[in-house]
């Protein structure tokens, strides 16, 4: 397969899998060695094993990190900070995207950034949508409700008053204060009750 090919194949794919050449017209068993020389060249870049996207020229659409995320593990979403500064609930910058999956927990180092993979159990992975991320891409990402009680689920702590003032929630409107609260009586978590309560007093206040 020559560059050029390769280009008229994957040019309008933000990232794209080795595996598309497996059964396409362009079927050689020099594919891998092909792609492992082009990264080399600095003309791919792999996000991990069989996952890749054209670096700088080629690249017609830059990859979201939200969609890089649900593309290094499929059976997940973004969640925790990275969704609630998405959603315009917290004001920090975030330096990893997080996303939470009922796979094994896992970091990913890439040139394109850091990703953080959260086990949650499969009775809790619900509640997110495919959401319109601009540029013709898309991602599943966690609901505003949903992010925060993830947080609270995956951190130790978090249902205790100081830590959830230090979050400094802001644009409280976002919330559905009661269906935050519904949610985490659904889960059965007597933490996550406690903490919804605690949040949806922050909220109040926060509201003025």
């Amino acid at each position: 397969m020559r560059w050029e090919e390769l280009l008229s194949f994957v040019g309008d794919e933000p990232v794209f899998r080795s595996s598309l050449f497996i059964t396409g017209p362009t079927v050689s068993a020099n594919i891998p060695r092909q792609l492992s020389r082009w990264v080399s060249s600095g003309r791919l870049i792999q996000l991990r094993k069989g996952l890749y996207t054209l670096a700088e020229p080629y690249c017609k659409i830059k990859p979201h990190p939200f969609l890089i995320a649900n593309k290094m593990k499929r059976a997940s979403y973004v969640s925790m900070q990275s969704a609630l500064v998405y959603h315009g609930l917290i004001p920090e910058y975030v330096p990893s995207v997080t996303s939470v999956s009922t796979g094994r927990p896992e970091r990913v180092s890439t040139l394109l950034g850091n990703y953080i993979f959260r086990h949650i159990k499969t009775t809790w992975f619900y509640d997110y949508r495919n959401i319109d991320i601009g540029q013709g891409q898309s991602a599943f990402i966690a609901s505003p409700e949903k992010a925060l009680l993830d947080l609270v689920y995956l951190t130790p702590g978090s249902d205790n008053i100081a830590y959830l003032t230090e979050l400094r929630l802001q644009n409280a409107e976002v919330l559905d204060l009661t269906r935050m609260i519904q949610l985490a009586e659904k889960s059965g978590s007597h933490k996550l009750i406690r903490a919804a309560r605690k949040i949806e007093y922050l909220a109040n206040q926060e509201k003025g």
